[in-house]
């Protein structure tokens, strides 16, 4: 029999923190790279046409957020000069805009540019996510606190070029709540309010596959924080080393694993490649962990 502590809640499940990201939650993000080197996808939709149709059949799939990003943050990934990132991302962004809108769906900004994040949020974003919790750049957090748009700070050890360079823990979900808690109370401190802020453990980003495992096993602990977590484990090499596999395409089985992990320990956003099988996946588990609260077992079959 499965130990029942496997999935604690720090909160009952599918309640969570006020946001001012204006869908609700849970949700499922879906990842529009305008990139030509992103680990999984990339190139694919490099094109703001092709970028387009892909944004709008993840929303079809049923996301709910689109998070467009110009830079890849693979392991590895040398830094985007500021004016590619806006030539990457700013047309996609105006491209899709309306028809998302229309659609009841909304555009995040993947950057830890304040440059880009200011303009993205005038094309039509509503949600900044910075893998560098406002760390990279100073202007960050004035643009989260001018925009009142909701904004992810995710934990990262090092940088992308660097990350994966014998990451080191002395206890990895104790570190990252540390540091999400001091990144919340900076970000607070510099004007922006709490219920803008969601919070990411950086899955992948400077850890080991075990780290990576952990982290997922104790996310209720991140939950304790009082703001949504998004969760990003989509086809991640931890899966893989998990898995056996070093083709990200085969990882998606992996992902929905994690995805219906990540909910009942508490997540409420979750970002991937695949958007369908993934809300599935979540819309079954949310069926199966609330029955019985509104619908008696048994009364409908």
């Amino acid at each position: 029999m499965t130990d029942a502590s496997l999935i604690p809640q720090a909160q009952p499940i599918g309640t969570y923190p006020a946001t001012t990201l204006p869908v609700a939650l849970p949700s499922i993000m879906g990842i529009l790279n305008v990139t030509p080197d992103s680990f999984s996808d990339g190139g694919l939709f490099f094109a703001a046409e092709a970028a387009t149709t892909h944004a709008l059949e993840m929303v079809r799939q049923g996301a709910s957020i689109v998070d467009v990003g110009g830079e890849s943050t693979r392991p590895g990934a040398e830094p985007l000069p500021l004016e590619e990132e806006l030539r990457r991302v700013i047309p996609v962004i105006e491209a899709i805009a309306d028809p998302l809108r229309a659609a009841g769906a909304v555009i995040s900004i993947d950057t830890y540019k304040a440059a880009v994040a200011r303009r993205a949020v005038a094309a039509g974003a509503t949600m900044i996510n910075d893998i560098s919790a406002l760390r990279f750049d100073p202007e960050m957090a004035a643009v989260a606190a001018e925009s009142g748009h909701t904004i992810c700070l995710m934990h990262m050890q090092g940088e992308p070029r660097t990350m994966q360079e014998r990451p080191h823990y002395d206890n990895v979900v104790d570190e990252v709540r540390a540091f999400l808690e001091e990144r919340l109370a900076f970000a607070v401190g510099a004007g922006v309010r709490e219920e803008q802020i969601v919070l990411d453990p950086g899955i992948g980003f400077g850890k080991t596959a075990q780290h990576n495992l952990l982290l997922l096993r104790y996310l209720h602990r991140l939950t304790e924080l009082g703001r949504p977590i998004l969760l990003g484990t989509s086809r991640k090499r931890f899966l893989g080393v998990v898995l056996k596999s070093e083709v990200p395409t085969d990882r998606v089985v992996g992902t929905v694993a994690s995805t219906v992990i990540g909910f009942l320990q508490g997540a409420a956003i979750f970002r991937v490649h695949d958007v369908g099988a993934n809300a599935d996946a979540l819309t079954v588990t949310q069926a199966i962990a609330t029955a019985g609260a509104t619908d008696p077992v048994g009364e409908t079959g």
